[in-house]
């Protein structure tokens, strides 16, 4: 909310100088003066400050949203790290074989079978076996469930590591 008051403002005092500024140059072209010399003086230190304000608060703005960008990139490291962790365990749970814990992470990643036998220089009989395996020591009926299971464990993990908001009542 604060963020939006940040931008309206500099928003605002930019353009109320710039169209003093346009005003100015249009004033000189057209050869009127709509006020007095010290009074446009004075408009213009005000439009120079206006300025200078408007480049403070968008300074500010960015350090907060730079900031911010590096706490969500913090954030998606750990998501990431956290997910790794998650597969590691299913799959020493399941007693995967080095080669059924690739094509395990191939399938999550999304990989055709074709994919993953090309990467594994393997057919895909080999792949589709190794898949069933998987699918068999997880005990779900695909890829889709597969997948499910991990991303319902880290919603659980994230669920309980950060409090839970008030609801209403």
């Amino acid at each position: 909310m604060l963020n939006r008051w940040y931008i309206i403002t500099i928003v605002l005092v930019q353009l109320v100088c710039a169209t003093f500024f346009l005003s100015t140059i249009f004033s000189s072209i057209f050869g009127f003066a709509p006020v007095s010399w010290h009074i446009y003086e004075l408009i213009e230190i005000g439009a120079a400050v206006g300025l200078f304000l408007g480049v403070l608060l968008g300074v500010l703005l960015l350090r907060k949203i730079m900031a911010r960008n590096t706490q969500i990139e913090d954030q998606l490291r750990l998501a990431s790290g956290a997910f790794m962790e998650v597969l590691d365990e299913y799959f020493t749970t399941w007693a995967l074989t080095p080669a059924e814990r690739d094509v395990a992470l191939f399938a999550i990643k999304g990989m055709s079978t074709s994919e993953m036998a090309d990467l594994r220089d393997v057919s895909e009989g080999t792949i589709k076996a190794q898949t069933n395996a998987i699918y068999r020591k997880a005990n779900v009926s695909g890829r889709t469930q597969l997948l499910s299971l991990f991303i319902d464990e880290l919603i659980s993990r994230a669920d309980s590591d950060y409090p839970q908001p008030a609801r209403a009542v």
